[in-house]
């Protein structure tokens, strides 16, 4: 079987691999670079490896066995060197920044002093939970940590709906009175 790309036709006899290789060339030269920076993202190193598949392909033509067009092989060649290329550098497998890339993002934690506060409100909260009756604070916990929709809290506990509502109802009531005369306020 004779090699073959798009529009380079390859006779029977064997033909000049530079006329080969310079026509394959400019057919290919803009798309094969593309599908390289494609895959890679940076076009300094995309050229590199467009024209190392070249080289690649101009050193094994003898291996061509011709089963598939001449571009079809060449496009082979050069996704075996982006993943070479790749797995070799998992650095350019991700992009790197410096610790200014943060300078625009804000900080989501709490600083200490926030921290401590909040700590101390956890404790004062987990305090007057403890201090509700078992079944008030087992519907609020689970309506207010789980996100259980009231329905299933009633499912769940085998209670009419409105009985959980009431439950939930006045354990915020409570708790939220019990943490007012304490000093600390809730958002609920």
């Amino acid at each position: 079987m004779q090699p073959q790309c798009s529009s380079i036709r390859i006779p029977a006899v064997a033909a000049d691999p530079n006329v080969i290789f310079s026509e394959l060339f400019g057919e290919h030269r803009d798309r094969l670079y593309r599908f390289v920076l494609r895959h890679i993202g940076d076009s300094t190193e995309a050229e590199e490896l467009a024209q190392q598949a070249f080289v690649e392909a101009a050193r094994t033509f003898e291996q061509f066995r011709g089963e598939s067009q001449l571009s079809t092989w060449l496009y082979g060649i050069a996704m075996n060197l982006v993943r070479n290329h790749l797995a070799r550098a998992p650095s350019r497998l991700y992009r790197f920044e410096d610790e200014s890339a943060l300078d625009g993002t804000p900080c989501t934690q709490a600083n200490p002093e926030q921290q401590c506060h909040m700590n101390q409100l956890m404790k004062l909260l987990q305090t007057e939970l403890d201090g509700l009756m078992p079944e008030m604070r087992e519907v609020l916990l689970l309506v207010a940590m789980d996100d259980m929709s009231y329905e299933d809290a009633a499912a769940l506990l085998s209670v009419p709906i409105g009985t959980v509502r009431s439950r939930v109802s006045r354990a915020r009531s409570h708790l939220r009175n019990r943490l007012q005369a304490r000093g600390a306020q809730l958002p609920f």
